[in-house]
């Protein structure tokens, strides 16, 4: 059997193996024998999906495999990903399921784990589940089937967290926000909980149809966001994905800010607030040079891991680190939550916009980033152009080309057959060319 998870839990294309209502009634016997086998008592899991149509199909098969192996199953309906780790915690459950394929195409879906604790499964146990998956699964008798029950007050649950994650004395009275739900899973909580606090919102992509999930909105797309900030005149956009687990924020001019960019802020004032644990901030390699260097003047440590929120919060929890993320906008507090929130994030960035009294481009202008370039080319299944001779050989004249004074990453991603290369240099044409080098490399590696 083919590996089935990724970096972030198992996704695909819907209705194309392994993201099939039959490999997810598998994945659902095997998770619900996984986390019940050996425990006794009343074993419950809670299902959470973003706006995507496949996302029924996905329910039902998960919740038929899950009963047939005893677990007692919550449904939460349409909510951000970072609900479901919430509400794992929260309802005492054994497991959590999000259905979700992030900041992925419509026509794709993933299916996301969390343990009891309301963190992400490790790679250790994703793969005893897969040995799981493949040896299959002795159900359960008849008696011993467990029940479904849909729970209509999840998102009104996460909302008031997310909201206890603002600072109680103050109100966003005066502040006109646009946020930008991706047509996606936050496209009800978030412009709720902004409207609750006192902004004045203009929402964008609050009208999911099954098909425009991330289409030309979102974090991924946040072009139209950043138009209508300047149309309106608002203090800030916030645009979130699919999942709602990643934010990018736009400034008032209508420039776009990275999730680095927060990083650098959120530190810089956790540390002078002596909140930052363990005086370091968690990213990963993509990360931009130029917020290493803004760490180092401030005293403060940048510990980089593999690309991935889920290996950003192992690390965050091996050292005791309470703030990590992704240049991508996966922001984790692990004072607050158990996984990457792109609302709460935002609900942060707008505190400090209060608390500070600066402007939105003020708080994203935080270091001058190293120039940083990332293209991205295709493969087919069954190529492996990273073990092409030619390839590794314009990869060790670039990284020669780039010693030094900059950096090349090289790397498959873990949601798309894609590969991914990346390199920062002060020298933006020296950096360009080498970039180009290995991407004509692998182009040329799989070409038919």
């Amino acid at each position: 059997m083919t590996k089935l998870f990724g970096t972030d839990g198992i996704r695909g294309k819907a209705n194309v193996h392994p993201m099939t209502a039959e490999v997810a009634l598998k994945i659902g016997a095997a998770v619900g024998r996984y986390f019940s086998a050996g425990r006794d008592g009343v074993h419950r899991v809670v299902i959470g999906k973003d706006t995507r149509l496949s996302g029924y199909m996905f329910e039902n098969a998960l919740t038929a495999g899950l009963t047939s192996s005893g677990m007692n199953v919550l449904l939460l309906g349409p909510v951000p990903t970072p609900a479901v780790g919430l509400l794992t915690r929260s309802m005492r459950a054994d497991l959590g399921v999000m259905i979700s394929a992030s900041h992925n195409p419509a026509t794709d879906n993933g299916i996301k784990f969390f343990g009891p604790d309301g963190f992400k499964l490790s790679d250790a146990v994703e793969a005893e589940i897969e040995a799981l998956i493949e040896g299959g699964v002795e159900l359960n008798p008849a008696d011993k089937i467990g029940r479904a029950k849909r729970i209509d007050d999840g998102r009104f649950r996460y909302v008031e967290r997310v909201k206890s994650s603002f600072p109680r004395q103050m109100r966003l009275d005066g502040l006109k926000v646009v946020i930008d739900c991706a047509n996606g899973a936050a496209h009800r909580v978030a412009p709720e909980t902004l409207w609750e606090l006192g902004a004045e919102v203009i929402e964008i992509g609050v009208s999911p149809n099954g098909f425009n999930i991330n289409e030309n909105c979102g974090s991924t797309h946040p072009e139209r966001a950043a138009a209508a900030v300047v149309e309106h005149g608002a203090h800030v956009g916030i645009c979130l994905d699919g999942d709602a687990d990643r934010v990018i924020l736009i400034d008032e001019t209508g420039k776009v800010g990275d999730g680095d960019q927060f990083m650098a802020l959120m530190a810089s004032r956790w540390a002078a607030e002596d909140r930052l644990a363990n005086g370091a901030l968690v990213a990963t390699v993509m990360s931009n040079l130029g917020l290493e260097h803004f760490l180092q003047g401030k005293g403060l440590r940048l510990e980089r891991t593999s690309v991935g929120d889920r290996y950003v919060v192992e690390r965050m929890r091996e050292g005791g680190f309470n703030l990590g993320g992704e240049q991508s906008g996966h922001i984790v507090m692990t004072d607050h939550a158990t996984t990457g929130d792109g609302l709460m994030a935002g609900l942060q960035f707008l505190a400090e916009m209060i608390r500070s009294e600066k402007t939105s481009s003020e708080l994203l202008n935080n270091f001058e980033p190293v120039p940083q370039l990332l293209k991205n080319v295709r493969f087919s299944a069954g190529q492996v152009p990273l073990e092409d001779a030619q390839v590794q050989g314009a990869i060790a004249q670039a990284e020669a080309d780039l010693a030094g004074q900059g950096r090349l990453l090289i790397r498959k991603s873990g949601t798309e057959p894609l590969v991914r290369v990346m390199a920062e240099h002060e020298d933006a044409q020296l950096m360009e060319r080498a970039v180009d080098s290995v991407v004509d490399a692998v182009t040329a590696a799989v070409a038919p």
